[in-house]
């Protein structure tokens, strides 16, 4: 078997497969790119190949236009394709519509690259499903003891409490566009929520994609075309980024809400005017990070962005070596998206 090592390389570009070619999630225009997912800290425009999964593309030609790849190949759950001497295949990563693990095959190593992923059960997006390896790339936003998610359901339920306990105010909760928005919605509906949802313009475009893509989202509409008093007593969805400026003014006396695995933070809550921090997330947390790396039963795990060094230290109690990544470009996509949505 010939170590990752020798064939995977770290490149100012981003993680780079030298005998196939490809780069995976890079951070500036290359000519062959293999995507996890559409969060712009990932999928990058001006690629001039690009391979992901049909819904990954789908979201890419959304939010990038004719900037999402000169060419664009689907590739579907379990099917694997031969790229030089590399095999490759995708399997879901649980993170958002579309998120994608990477699987390659080079003689006789078995890498999987993680992307970004959860592995609490999502109504909008196909779960994580866990792959046998020789290496293991998993990421580490919340790869701190201290970040243990509560069920989501739980945070719904704080918040439809505080809906029937202020019924003459309007709730207006802060989420990313892409995932988090359409993720609370099917949560809300779930939970027995079928009034109307009211939407940031900002918030639009992507849940129309995922309804293309089959999954339902219920009555939406919105905030921009409806009165102040329409508000009152009503749930909206904006950007983190909208929920405590000029545009939230429109609403009647607003609640404000904001849905992250931070608000587990409550420095960065208050910090932020949160009344009502949601603690719900789309990264795994520090147990579901190490029963995955149990689960995959790699003995050797390459961490990148986010807490490295605890996860690290956590795996080589158990025999597992462990190695940081250091990669750039990557980071928290409550941050990443407000940028987006404020261009």
């Amino acid at each position: 078997m010939l170590p990752a090592d020798n064939w995977l390389r770290v490149l100012p570009q981003g993680l780079f497969c030298e005998p196939g070619g490809f780069f995976i999630d890079p951070t500036r225009p290359v000519d062959r790119a293999i995507i996890t997912h559409a969060h712009s800290d990932h999928a990058r425009p001006g690629h001039r190949a690009v391979l992901a999964s049909p819904a990954t593309l789908a979201l890419m030609r959304e939010r990038l236009g004719e900037r999402a790849g000169e060419a664009q190949q689907p590739l579907a759950w379990d099917e694997t394709i031969g790229i030089n001497d590399v095999r490759v295949w995708l399997q879901p990563a649980g993170h958002v519509l579309g998120s994608a693990q990477v699987a390659m095959e080079y003689r006789g190593c078995r890498v999987v690259v993680s992307g970004d992923y959860k592995r609490t059960a999502d109504p909008t997006c196909a779960g994580f499903v866990p792959q046998p390896c020789d290496v293991f790339i998993t990421e580490a936003t919340f790869a701190l003891p201290v970040f243990r998610h509560p069920p989501p359901d739980h945070e719904i339920a704080r918040l439809l409490d505080s809906v029937a306990l202020f019924p003459d105010r309007t709730h207006v909760v802060g989420c990313y566009a892409l995932g988090k928005c359409q993720r609370l919605i099917a949560l809300l509906r779930r939970a027995g929520w079928d009034r109307p949802i009211w939407l940031h313009g900002a918030l639009a475009s992507i849940c129309q994609v995922y309804e293309a893509q089959g999954v339902p989202l219920g009555d939406l509409r919105l905030a921009t075309t409806a009165g102040k008093g329409d508000l009152v007593g009503t749930i909206v969805l904006a950007p983190p980024s909208a929920v405590t400026d000029r545009w939230a003014r429109r609403l009647a006396d607003p609640v404000v809400a904001i849905a992250s695995g931070w608000m587990r933070v409550r420095q960065r809550a208050k910090s932020r005017g949160v009344e009502l921090p949601l603690v719900i997330s789309d990264h795994a947390d520090w147990d579901e990070l190490n029963a995955t790396v149990d689960e995959v039963g790699a003995p050797e795990v390459w961490v990148t962005h986010g807490r490295e060094e605890a996860l690290i230290h956590a795996a080589a109690a158990r025999g597992i070596r462990g190695r940081a990544l250091r990669l750039v470009g990557y980071g928290d996509e409550d941050e990443a998206e407000d940028a987006v949505e404020m261009e």
